[in-house]
């Protein structure tokens, strides 16, 4: 069989890393997909190398069209075909409706909602038949927080968009499917937060504790696998019983 190939954006670091390591060692080619630091990326493609796989660093802006495009454009000549895409680039700015300015609004629809429909639809183009969409959404969106109201609102677009893709792909045997963690350890969540904020959520869980990468990366696993074929237009709420 020719290798598969997955796209797993935002994994210079944190839970995308986990992914790209963890897809890496199920026998995926990876690219490493990052808008930032070449040296975090560089430094996860090394790692998977380390370990036997295979991992190719492509910078992209997700929330860029043709970054996007660009982005396929390079997986396909590295590897010769995408057959997983994981939009997992995004990113969490809290505050009060209020108290939201324009720049970190913009920001957050770019990143979070066009940045994923950007890569729904360059994967419904270009991914091989079979082929494996999983997005992130976050266990937010349900439970209404003050000072989500940009992020939520993003999250339950991409949940939408799931939803309506996977009917879409579906005559091609392509599944679409998102995961909605719920806290997890991560730069992205601990910014901004103080220890008693992070107290507070660590014990509004069920089983006491924040979610690790380890968590995650399994459970994207498991959806891109053979095993998970007739699970499609699904949201995995990832979230250790937070509800």
């Amino acid at each position: 069989m020719t290798q598969q190939a997955a796209i797993v954006t935002g994994a210079s670091r944190g839970i995308g890393r986990a992914i790209a390591a963890r897809l890496a060692k199920d026998g995926f080619a990876v690219v490493v997909n990052y808008a930032g630091s070449t040296a975090d990326a560089e430094e996860a493609v090394r790692q998977i190398s380390a370990g036997g796989g295979e991992a190719r660093a492509i910078r992209a802006d997700v929330s860029s069209p043709d970054d996007m495009r660009h982005l396929f454009d390079e997986a396909e000549k590295a590897f010769g075909g995408v057959d997983v895409l994981v939009n997992n680039a995004g990113v969490m700015k809290l505050a009060p409706i209020a108290q939201t300015d324009d720049a970190t609004f913009d920001e957050t629809v770019a990143i979070n909602l066009k940045g994923v429909f950007n890569g729904l639809r360059e994967a419904a183009r270009r991914l091989r038949d079979g082929g494996r969409i999983v997005s992130f959404s976050s266990s937010v969106v349900g439970l209404y927080q003050p000072s989500y109201g940009a992020y939520a609102a993003t999250k339950a677009a991409v949940e939408a968009m799931t939803h309506i893709l996977a009917k879409e792909l579906g005559p091609r045997k392509i599944t679409v499917n998102a995961i909605a963690p719920g806290p997890v350890a991560t730069e992205l969540f601990f910014n901004g937060k103080d220890e008693t904020t992070i107290e507070r959520i660590r014990q509004m869980h069920p089983l006491g504790r924040l979610g690790e990468v380890e968590d995650i990366a399994p459970v994207v696993s498991f959806l891109v696998g053979p095993q998970a074929g007739w699970i499609n237009g699904q949201i995995i709420r990832v979230n250790g019983g937070l509800v």
